[in-house]
């Protein structure tokens, strides 16, 4: 293990803003890390001091002298007409057998290597860009929200791209889903802060949140303290009989410390419409066909979506999604077939040509105002606005000047001002922070109106959808199952095709001649080691003896089962114990200590429950 990459008392600021405030790490060779932030927190600026492209305020980054990086931009580095071969041998200078070898891990061919990198999806376009980055052979790769716009089966060959992937990577993403899948250590950027968490996502949002409440708990107990001291200090110093000990009680108020605890962030606080519920289908699709210019992406739809209903829409890019959404909200018609939506339905849409076309000369608040029902009162507007972090001076920010993220919290607070009983959501992640994107989920999940959207976030996915509806080969149908069931099939589907790419797939039995007439190869050379063929009683003997061993090992897995479960018995008190303690502590290094001890023991629960699990699937083999 070395270190590749160390920043020290790292200070930047545009403004009144502070983006780094004397922040520190230090990233080693053999880690991935998930970087993580609120939008605007500094993420990107702070990889842009890493490549040397932007410079610190004050503070030095150390880079190891054989460091080499490698970068995944967000915005397309390809040249007009240039082929995917034409842009890897161009950005990397090595031959075109070089560059279609490596392409080649990334399943580019064809009219996907040979072809305009310009007609690719998004998601081809992302393969074509890590085959270059691998092509520079670095040693740190660096990637900016590398799962947006990529649909789920590019996600999943990204994860599986980056867990093969031998060498450290710093990744930006709001997605803690694919942070979780590719990283052990997650680095924070908050306050100007930097903190590494030895640890994926989600233990360290639940270590943030406890170490909160820790905090807030010590400066209590603290200030009751402080104020018994005080009390007795303003009572009895002037007392001769008791100024002594007042004089010591107050060296002991002098002597207390509070922990410093960064002021809470301002947290999207999302509410959404208040609506009454409604029972019977919301839409009905009959025979329906979408598509453009009479061309048809997919059709004989029959789909009917219920009131109340989460319908999440999935499926690869390209094959419709976005083109169902708009037939449905009618911003396109139909190829053939028909849309019906029942009675009274109020619809809202949330997409990304939205978002993208507002009016850039209003502000914030008069955007507002003009979206709102009419008879809304300011004050109503003002705190939808700041339930979206637009405060203050915030919502005269004209609409020019927002980042993507502000304006997709824009187009949000438009649809909460409103009474739509039908939300149209596609990608309504897209340029939301953690937070605000679990606010978002947990606003949906109460709203009793009918929800139908696209995510390619899966964590978001999980939480929201309460029906799947797939759109695949030129149709869309209900998927019988949950969103777990479909993530479990398409994972497979991929794992197959990868197999077989690298040859370690299931084989086909050698053909073996239907007639006995094939006459015998008298040239072989008879084998010393080769056994005679054996009689009907032998072959009897034998399989006894395959029956005894097999019998054996279901004792054998039997035996483990029952170990692992007594285990799972003992990890599971323990994990509940060590909750109950760390909920109680007092002590920082003490509270330290026992997350320590709480994430291994939890590290060893899974473990256990996995293997568990596969003992279970093979008793069941027997």
């Amino acid at each position: 293990m070395s270190v590749l990459l160390q920043i020290r008392d790292a200070n930047k600021r545009y403004g009144d803003q502070v983006l780094l405030d004397n922040a520190e790490c230090t990233i080693t060779s053999d880690t991935k890390v998930g970087f993580m932030g609120r939008n605007g927190a500094g993420k990107s600026t702070l990889l842009r001091c890493i490549l040397g492209d932007e410079e610190l305020d004050t503070g030095t980054i150390i880079r190891h002298p054989k460091l080499k990086l490698g970068y995944l931009r967000q915005h397309d580095p390809f040249l007009p007409g240039e082929t995917s071969l034409e842009f890897l041998m161009r950005d990397s200078e090595q031959p075109d057998w070089k560059c279609g070898e490596v392409a080649g891990q990334f399943e580019l061919k064809g009219k996907y290597l040979d072809g305009p990198v310009g007609e690719l999806s998004g998601g081809w376009q992302t393969r074509v860009k890590l085959a270059a980055l691998l092509l520079h052979e670095p040693n740190l790769l660096l990637l900016d929200e590398p799962t947006n716009f990529l649909d789920l089966r590019t996600q999943i060959l990204l994860e599986h791209f980056l867990r093969d992937f031998r060498e450290a990577c710093l990744i930006v993403s709001h997605d803690r889903a694919f942070l979780g899948a590719t990283c052990e250590s997650t680095l924070d950027l908050s306050s100007g802060k930097l903190t590494m968490y030895p640890g994926k996502v989600d233990d360290f949002l639940v270590y943030q949140a406890e170490l909160a409440e820790h905090n807030q708990r010590v400066n209590a107990a603290t200030e009751v303290k402080r104020k018994q001291l005080q009390e007795f200090v303003d009572k009895n110093r002037a007392r001769a009989s008791t100024a002594t000990r007042a004089k010591s009680k107050s060296k002991m108020l002098d002597r207390l410390e509070f922990i410093d605890v960064q002021a809470e962030q301002a947290r999207a606080t999302i509410r959404a419409p208040m609506v009454e519920p409604r029972k019977g289908p919301a839409v009905r699709c009959k025979d329906l066909a979408i598509g453009y210019d009479e061309r048809a992406v997919a059709k004989g739809i029959d789909l009917e979506i219920e009131h109340g209903s989460r319908a999440a829409i999935v499926g690869d890019n390209g094959q419709g999604k976005t083109t169902l959404l708009r037939t449905l909200v009618r911003s396109l018609q139909p190829v053939g077939g028909d849309v019906r939506w029942g009675f009274g339905c109020e619809i809202g849409t949330y997409a990304q040509h939205v978002y993208t076309s507002l009016p850039d000369q209003k502000t914030v608040l008069e955007y507002l105002e003009y979206e709102a029902v009419p008879g809304t009162k300011t004050q109503t507007i003002l705190d939808v606005a700041g339930a979206m972090l637009f405060r203050g001076e915030a919502v005269r920010k004209k609409i020019s000047v927002l980042s993507g993220g502000e304006r997709a919290r824009l187009c949000m607070a438009t649809l909460l001002l409103g009474k739509c009983n039908i939300l149209v959501l596609d990608e309504p992640g897209n340029h939301l922070d953690v937070e605000t994107v679990e606010a978002l989920a947990d606003a949906l999940i109460d709203y009793k109106g009918t929800v139908i959207f696209t995510s390619h976030d899966r964590h978001f996915m999980k939480r929201v959808a309460s029906c799947i509806v797939e759109v695949k080969d030129g149709t869309v149908v209900n998927y019988r199952g949950d969103y777990d069931a479909y993530l479990y099939m398409v994972n497979k589907e991929i794992e197959a095709v990868e197999s077989e790419r690298k040859g370690t797939g299931p084989r086909s039995p050698s053909k073996v001649p239907a007639s006995s007439s094939a006459k015998p190869n008298t040239n072989a050379k008879p084998n010393a080691n080769a056994k005679p063929n054996a009689t009907g009683k032998d072959r009897s003997k034998i399989s006894a003896q395959k029956q005894d061993i097999l019998a054996n090992d279901e004792r054998v897995i039997k035996k483990e089962v029952n170990q692992l479960e007594k285990l799972i018995a003992r990890l599971d008190a323990q994990k509940k114990t060590l909750n109950e303690q760390l909920m109680h502590s007092t002590e920082a290094i003490a509270a330290m200590k026992l997350h320590e001890e709480l994430t291994q023991v939890t590290t060893e629960l899974e473990s256990a429950e996995m293997r568990w699990s596969e003992l279970q699937e093979q008793l069941e083999g027997f």
